[in-house]
């Protein structure tokens, strides 16, 4: 009689148990699907400010957390060798446009004096050496004088017409100035002296640096007075006007998503929903995490970047890169 009852009694429980598994399977199918949250978060456009030249921070004027405008000074720095290399690059400008101004203005008035004189001398000289030609040619041909005697007269008047056309040259060079390739080249000599000056100016330029747009300074690097190498940064502002919104969404999800299309998303900082429009699909590449849709003979879904911004513009005021925002 006790073994019976036993038995009944253990029918009961596992009827109970029975009963009450089948009442939540019921339960759950009957509870509406539970909607799938997407995380995402905010992101602005950053950029870094650096230095062109190595160059010692002499002054930062701005502190992380200010806001800046576009062209408000940001940091100076010291850059002594740049200043030296100026001087060289002005003494060497110097020289070349004298150089220029000597092959434009041709010869001094006394140097040309000089050869227009030299050239009246061989005139002279030519005029005397063909009249004694002229007498001595007409006696050879009377068989007066002797041929060898002829033949130096006619030598030294040869030899004074061409000191009379040299010193005609000599002359005509000197009035005329410098050849004209002799100009283009100090004019090149000038301009190659001006664009070494450019190219220093401009890294002298680079010490005083300059916000390049809107924004709000996150980081700075260095510290006052430390040395930064060419290129290094100084400090990160961030384009605070150029908010979006990225999320990591599995394929499967993407039916509901296109580029173009405006959806609706919260943000947990300020309690409210935003309009994001989405403007980039993009692949995450393959090292990104797969989710398997089965434990074994399935395969794989994987993730994409869905890169959205804010519709309205009053939806990014007080933003930050780094929060939250949810997609349903």
């Amino acid at each position: 009689m006790k073994l019976k009852n036993q038995s009944v009694v253990a029918m009961v429980f596992a009827a109970f148990i029975i009963i009450t598994i089948g009442a939540f399977i019921v339960v759950g199918l009957c509870l509406p699907e539970r909607a799938e949250i997407i995380q995402g978060e905010i992101e602005t456009t950053d950029y870094r400010v650096s230095s062109k030249v190595p160059a010692r921070v002499l002054e930062i004027r701005v502190q992380e957390g200010d806001h800046v405008r576009k062209g408000d000074t940001l940091a100076i720095l010291e850059a002594p060798d740049v200043n030296a290399k100026l001087d060289q690059v002005n003494a060497l400008y110097e020289a070349a446009q004298a150089l220029d101004e000597k092959a434009r203005n041709g010869a001094q008035k006394e140097q040309i004096q000089g050869a227009y004189e030299m050239w009246q001398k061989a005139k002279a000289g030519l005029e005397v050496a063909e009249k004694s030609y002229n007498r001595v040619a007409n006696l050879y041909k009377n068989g007066v004088v002797s041929a060898q005697k002829y033949d130096e007269v006619k030598a030294q008047y040869d030899a004074m017409a061409a000191t009379e056309k040299a010193a005609k040259a000599q002359y005509d060079m000197a009035e005329h100035g410098a050849r004209y390739e002799d100009r283009k080249a100090a004019q090149a000599k000038v301009q190659q002296a001006q664009g070494a000056i450019n190219e220093v100016s401009s890294y002298i330029d680079e010490t005083v640096l300059l916000a390049m747009a809107d924004g709000e300074v996150t980081e700075i690097f260095p510290e006052l007075g430390e040395l930064v190498g060419s290129g290094a940064p100084i400090m990160n502002v961030a384009m605070t006007g150029n908010v979006y919104v990225t999320f990591n969404v599995r394929e499967d999800y993407l039916t509901e998503i296109a580029v173009g299309k405006e959806l609706t998303a919260y943000v947990p900082a300020f309690d409210k929903d935003i309009t994001v429009r989405i403007t980039r699909i993009k692949n995450v590449g393959s090292f990104a995490v797969w989710k398997a849709t089965k434990a074994s003979d399935g395969y794989d879904l994987k993730m994409f970047e869905v890169r959205g911004v804010p519709v309205n513009s009053s939806d990014i005021d007080n933003m930050r890169s780094g929060m939250s925002v949810i997609l349903k």
